[in-house]
């Protein structure tokens, strides 16, 4: 059986995570997404220390579908090195994970993201 994955990526807008997460649901490559903040980002980028305003957009989908995940939010990220961390879920409540393996399954596996 698939494992169960979250998926987090962070974006500088509010409109471009959401814009993610439903691209995303649509496609039936994530169940659900979760669109949070905005947070405060602390972190060295090119040389430099930087703060920033970001919102993060999590992700629930299935270890199957993470490369395809990837890709489209590479495809649709405005970052040079987007944030996308999978965590694989040790535990999640049964009728939970079977819920979204039966949304993710209803993907099109040979349509592109």
């Amino acid at each position: 059986m698939d494992k169960i994955i979250q998926i987090i990526t962070t974006c500088d807008n509010k409109d471009l995570a959401r814009g993610i997460g439903k691209h995303l649901v649509e496609k039936r490559l994530a169940a659900c997404a979760q669109i949070s903040g905005p947070i405060t980002s602390i972190y060295w980028w090119k040389g430099k220390m930087e703060e920033t305003t970001e919102w993060v957009c999590t992700l629930k989908s299935t270890l199957g579908l993470y490369e395809r995940v990837e890709a489209a939010i590479r495809k649709l990220h405005s970052y040079d090195l987007p944030e996308i961390i999978a965590i694989d879920m040790e535990k999640t409540l049964s009728a939970y994970a079977d819920w979204v393996r039966e949304e993710t399954n209803k993907s099109d596996m040979g349509e592109k993201a």
